[in-house]
């Protein structure tokens, strides 16, 4: 895994650039018609993507239970790729850039064991002692999915693809998510068809009359935090592509259009506010005449959906208007005040990463439960981690001079804020898909920082190249 910008040189990158007047691109768009290697991190990351996507999140391989999801195996398979790729690193390779969210990675893993120990020390029941072996196994599958990713993709070419691979997929989870939503079937029970795979309890659910879509997840709240947390990337790639020559507006916006009317038909009011702060993440990391086309566009995609279903809009605005005597809000808030009971018994630690079973309380808030079941030091891992991956792809506007990095930072960036958002409405990283979205993106904020610095280095180098000659 070698930290190179691209395979051809800054010639060759203006000579691919189109002759209209678009902004400077990174040098690694230099041969963009070379496929990528069989066997590289790209590839290993896109199967990923597809088996986290495609395969429904209820399908499992039989006999391992929750810990048979072949997205979670996936992720171990990766991370052992990882290991082998590292422990056969030569000494001449260069060195790769400093990752901070390497290390809040491991500090967060090393309390989480820290955790089970304790935990598993003062007894537990049966139940719990496999859930919290489970949850641990899925740490260790996060981390491959986030090391190869933000370690293996060093050109800008393939950072490109596979943002542009999650955004693709992201979209037809969205179409499957409509279509669900018109005839009300999941539309994917051939999958349990497979011979090794079967499939857990999950279907369409309903509320206020309509059906609230799930796609390939296992609950409508994973599913529209999952394709929202894909806004921000879906937004970002089509401006950017547009203003290089490889697509035109409003074609690019297909994708963003697609899943913001997807995540309206959800019917979720969390779905509804990660929507709202997606789409504000989003402009910074547009140019200036671009933004209120974003802005007019979510506009539309709402009215769209107002019109294209009646008596949508009036179940929206029930949902807000009713927020004070909502069970589920109701719920949250309770779960929050007797937090501090629940944390008595061990508020260092944590009473053991998913120990707390939800025949205790359901808390839906990811932040609450990682501060009881990791304690103040694990929450304060996790906020190293996010702040960390977040801080670096935002990094990339003042290391890299290119703007399609600088904007693909920001991107980044806001995907991954939204995911942070939405994970005070629900227990993300107990749902496949919205984990393994988590996972994705700080591997990708992690990636590009890395060619950030490549960039910002490049740029040193020719500026004081001269005055070393001289």
């Amino acid at each position: 895994m070698r930290e190179t910008r691209g395979d051809g040189p800054p010639e060759a990158a203006r000579r691919a650039r189109p002759s209209s007047a678009a902004p400077p691109v990174s040098v690694a768009w230099g041969r963009m018609a070379a496929r990528p290697r069989a066997g590289s991190a790209l590839t290993m990351v896109t199967v990923y993507v597809v088996l986290l996507f495609g395969v429904p999140s209820n399908l499992v391989v039989t006999g391992l239970g929750s810990m048979g999801r072949p997205s979670l195996l996936w992720g171990l398979v990766l991370l052992l790729w990882w290991v082998v790729v590292r422990l056969q690193a030569r000494a001449i390779d260069v060195p790769p850039a400093p990752q901070p969210l390497r290390w809040a990675y491991v500090a967060l893993l090393v309390v989480a064991l820290v955790s089970f120990s304790a935990a598993m020390l003062r007894g537990q029941p049966h139940d719990q002692i496999g859930s919290a072996v489970s949850s641990i196994v899925r740490l260790l599958s996060w981390a491959g999915v986030l090391l190869v990713t933000m370690d293996g993709l060093r050109t800008l070419r393939d950072l490109d693809a596979l943002v542009g691979r999650i955004v693709a997929a992201g979209t037809l989870v969205a179409v499957l998510g409509i279509a669900q939503f018109t005839t009300g079937q999941t539309l994917h029970d051939v999958f349990a068809l497979i011979p090794g795979l079967q499939a857990e309890d999950a279907g369409v659910i309903a509320r206020g009359g309509f059906t609230r879509p799930t796609g390939t997840a296992t609950h409508p709240l994973e599913y529209s935090a999952a394709i929202c947390s894909i806004i921000p990337l879906a937004v970002t790639l089509g401006v950017t592509r547009a203003a290089e020559g490889r697509g035109r507006l409003p074609w690019t916006w297909i994708p963003a259009a697609l899943i913001v009317f997807a995540a309206i038909l959800a019917v979720s009011r969390s779905g509804l506010i990660g929507l709202a702060v997606a789409l504000v993440l989003s402009l910074p990391a547009l140019p200036k005449a671009y933004r209120w086309m974003v802005a007019a566009g979510g506009g539309v995609a709402a009215a769209a959906a107002a019109v294209a279903v009646p008596g949508l809009y009036g179940t929206i605005v029930g949902l807000f208007l009713g927020i004070g005597t909502d069970s589920s809000t109701e719920s949250r808030t309770d779960g929050l005040a007797r937090l501090p009971e629940f944390l008595a018994t061990s508020p260092v630690i944590g009473v053991g990463f998913g120990t707390f079973l939800p025949r205790y309380y359901i808390f839906d808030n990811q932040w609450a439960l990682l501060l009881l079941e990791l304690g103040v030091l694990g929450l304060l891992a996790a906020g190293a981690v996010v702040g960390t991956a977040a801080w670096g792809a935002v990094q990339t506007v003042r290391r890299s001079p290119y703007p399609d990095v600088a904007a693909l930072g920001r991107g980044v960036a806001a995907a991954l804020l939204t995911t942070a958002v939405l994970f005070a409405f629900f227990d993300g990283l107990s749902f496949p898909i919205s984990a393994g979205m988590f996972a994705l993106l700080l591997g990708l904020a992690g990636a590009v920082r890395a060619i950030g610095h490549a960039d910002g280095r490049m740029g040193l180098a020719r500026v004081l190249a001269p005055r070393r000659r001289g």
